[in-house]
């Protein structure tokens, strides 16, 4: 009997709210690592969180989950998801320069 593996898709999220400044992307980051995703996390200059991440879609929706709740100092009032296919581009979790 074989185990079938579940898709690896990408998460593409804005996340708005008070999310600079409080330790929001350090967050991302830990767990991003804890479930072994793949892509980066990065601020954006009007204020916003950008999170691009790869891996199986529960993995991601746990992740999704995380992203809209937020560390303890944060404020999330709006987070816009896309699904997109994955691109195997990414070796690691990052956190990126602001764009």
């Amino acid at each position: 009997m074989s185990e079938q593996k579940s898709e690896i898709v990408c998460l593409h999220a804005t996340v708005e709210g008070r999310v600079q400044g409080v330790g929001y992307r350090a967050f991302v980051e830990a767990i991003a690592y804890d479930l072994r995703l793949r892509g980066w996390v990065r601020n954006r200059w009007e204020g916003s969180v950008e999170v691009v991440a790869e891996g199986e879609r529960p993995t991601l929706e746990r992740l999704l989950a995380a992203l809209q709740r937020g560390p303890s100092a944060s404020n999330v009032t709006n987070v816009q998801v896309e699904w997109l296919p994955a691109t195997a581009e990414f070796t690691h979790f990052s956190v990126r320069m602001t764009s």
